[in-house]
């Protein structure tokens, strides 16, 4: 570059100079000629010319720097501008494009420290700080181009776990005892025939399909979490029909036991963990969507590897670990979710058709239950008393010995028993489906059918008893703490919950009252009254309720009172969190629970039973797969009926069962809804 040529930046400084005195002043003897100069188009003959003498070209060189650019004086003088203006194109091609050039090296090596240094120059000769502005922006947007490794690194990572997350939610099983790695090592087929739909899309279409399926997954996997707690408790997936209802139940659980604050934060976290879940399902879709785009032929190429390798690998049926490798089970998953709503959606009507048959709807009060005129009839149900309780090694020899005291207990005060199995419609938890199936004589396996039973004229075997006049019918609820309108549907003339039994002492955990405290209060209040009705009763023994801990031991029942003796025995029982920890744990209290509800009432039939006392007890599901070991599916629960008036269970004799408290293994199975109307047969005109 000429020596003659002043910087672009340099004459940016000032607008007032004219350009042909800076042309004179800088090479006079080129300049004399006018216009035409060949330091114009030339710049060399100037700069190795014998006349120019050191000391005027040292002279010009700083002239420019405080003299003006050439544009404004163009205005005023269109000639001169037109012999400055290619000076002005030369330079501006020339030494600024070099600057950036170096600016921009220098600022992949070292930081930018030349363009720092330039920049600040810059902006003292205009007198203006715009240009600054700009440069440290340019520089903040340049910032990820100082680490190229890193922002690889970044983008591999994230298209990694973008693809770990969406297999793994394809993957995941929906119950916990599923939960193991060779789950999460095969191959599904849903993966490759996304890959193969997001390649054949458009962008657009690629776009909307990528947050269409994320948004899916998503759902799915939210529903899978939710069907592992069912499984956990109810030992079957959450029914996307008729299961809502049971999650503000889950709620007043979580507000029982940790207050109303631990309520509202598992709310949040569980909110904010769904959003979570279906946000992060989409954005994955979308990262991975975007980088099969970026990598078409990879993608295609690989997509084409890995199906011919899952046909392969399911065709010849290769395993690994026991499991499958090519697999298919999300589709089936998604199949099975799309029967069980239907099924669902249908079932209504199902049930309305069920419910108009009533064997007994017309049958006369005075030919009702005949064979139990002026007896105390009492249905109890034992919460979660399954067929685990008895059958279970680990639990058997102490059920035994439990149900061999009690049974001594009775044939001492002149009482017989009878046992048998029925089949629940629930398993761990349900208990208000299992008493309205027994009671209603109709399989009652979900909330909706729940619903439609209790707003029906539908008579259960307890309106039944009401309905012939003979009996005031009572319910002893203590873990109802809040409205029943339900109960007059089951044709109670009174009811006592929790509030009405005169307990002041603690709760059990779960259990409002002790089963020992329940059973007196029921004497004090009904049973016990001279010159009264027969009773016919319905009794919940709620002990024996999840979590068992911790759980009360019989005392006294002259030191019973008012309950508050229990404050010292709830101090001497166990930790439910220290329990839970462990499964055995959780089974032996679970067992012991069993235990305590028993000896309550076989002590209390022999305390206050007598000639006219009938008692049919029960359990109502079994407990959760915790006690169960998980792989059991039985829903069996064991029946009994004690009496001391041999008429009684001679009505019954016919029915198979096993004399005592313990029914045998090859005793008959009912299903539990059987039970109305074999009842109701045995005992009336005809039985």
């Amino acid at each position: 570059m000429s020596q003659l040529t002043p910087p672009r930046r340099k004459l940016d400084t000032d607008a007032e100079a004219p350009v042909p005195d800076q042309l004179e002043e800088a090479s006079p003897a080129p300049a004399a000629t006018g216009p035409e100069p060949s330091a114009e188009s030339d710049p060399r003959p100037t700069d190795n010319g014998p006349e120019a003498e050191p000391e005027p070209r040292a002279e010009a060189e700083p002239e420019p720097q405080a003299e003006a650019e050439p544009e404004p004086q163009a205005e005023a003088e269109p000639e001169p501008r037109a012999v400055a203006e290619p000076e002005a194109e030369a330079t501006g091609s020339g030494e600024p494009a070099e600057a950036a050039e170096e600016s921009t090296d220098s600022a992949a090596v070292d930081d930018r420290a030349g363009s720092e240094a330039a920049e600040p120059a810059s902006t003292e000769q205009t007198g203006t700080t715009a240009p600054a502005a700009g440069s440290a922006r340019a520089r903040w947007f340049r910032r990820p181009r100082l680490h190229p490794r890193a922002a690889a690194f970044v983008r591999v990572g994230t298209s990694v776990l973008a693809a770990g997350f969406v297999l793994v939610a394809i993957l995941v099983p929906d119950r916990l005892d599923r939960l193991a790695l060779q789950n999460f090592l095969r191959l599904p087929v849903e993966a490759l025939f996304l890959a193969i739909v997001l390649l054949a899309l458009p962008s657009k279409g690629r776009r909307i399909a990528a947050v269409a399926s994320g948004a899916l997954i998503g759902l799915s996997t939210v529903l899978k979490c939710l069907d592992m707690g069912f499984y956990q408790t109810l030992a079957r997936p959450f029914d996307l029909v008729f299961d809502w209802v049971l999650l503000t139940d889950a709620a007043d659980w979580v507000k029982d036991s940790f207050g109303h604050t631990g309520e509202v934060l598992a709310v949040i976290g569980v909110i904010v963990l769904i959003v979570a879940v279906l946000v992060l399902s989409a954005l994955a879709m979308v990262r991975l969507a975007n980088v099969m785009a970026r990598h078409r032929a990879v993608a295609v190429r690989t997509t084409l590897v890995l199906g011919v390798v899952w046909i392969t690998c399911f065709t010849l049926s290769v395993q690994f670990a026991g499991v499958p490798f090519a697999t298919k089970g999300y589709s089936q998953f998604l199949a099975n979710r799309v029967k069980y709503v239907r099924e669902g959606l249908g079932d209504a009507d199902v049930f309305k058709k069920q419910l108009a048959v009533d064997a007994y709807a017309d049958t006369p009060s005075d030919q009702l239950l005949t064979g139990l005129r002026g007896k105390d009839v009492l249905f109890t149900f034992i919460e979660s008393y399954g067929r685990v309780a008895i059958d279970d090694p680990a639990m058997a020899p102490e059920m035994d010995a439990t149900l061999q005291e009690g049974n001594a207990r009775l044939k001492a005060a002149g009482f017989a028993a009878q046992s048998g199995w029925l089949r629940s419609p629930v398993t761990g938890a349900g208990s208000w489906l299992a008493h309205s199936t027994f009671l209603s004589g109709l399989w009652v396996k979900n909330q909706q059918r729940y619903r439609t039973l209790t707003t029906s004229d539908r008579a259960t075997l307890t309106s039944y008893f009401q309905k012939t006049g003979a009996w005031r019918t009572v319910g002893i609820v203590p873990g109802v703490r809040k409205a029943w309108p339900e109960g007059k549907y089951f044709g109670l003339d009174h009811i006592y919950d929790s509030t009405h039994l005169g307990y002041q002492g603690p709760y059990f955990s779960w259990t409002p009252v002790p089963d020992q405290f329940s059973l007196e209060a029921f004497q004090k209040l009904e049973h016990g009254k001279k010159n009264r009705d027969p009773i016919m009763a319905e009794i919940i023994l709620a002990s024996s309720h999840n979590p068992w801990s911790p759980i009360a031991h019989i005392i006294d029942w002259k030191d019973l009172g008012n309950g508050k003796i229990f404050y010292k025995i709830k101090k001497e029982g166990t930790n439910p969190t220290e329990v839970w920890k462990s499964a055995q744990r959780v089974r032996t209290e679970y067992r012991k629970a069993i235990q305590y509800s028993v000896d309550s009432l076989t002590q209390w039939v022999q305390r206050y039973g007598d000639d006219n006392t009938v008692l049919v007890f029960l359990g109502d599901h079994q407990p959760v797969p915790t006690v169960t070991g998980g792989g059991n599916t039985s829903r069996d629960v064991p029946i009994t009926i004690v009496a001391r008036d041999p008429k009684v269970l001679e009505r019954v004799s016919g029915w198979g069962w096993t004399d005592g408290l313990k029914p045998a293994d090859n005793a008959p199975e009912w299903a539990m809804n059987q039970f109305r109307d074999r009842f109701m047969k045995a005992f009336g005109p005809q039985g």
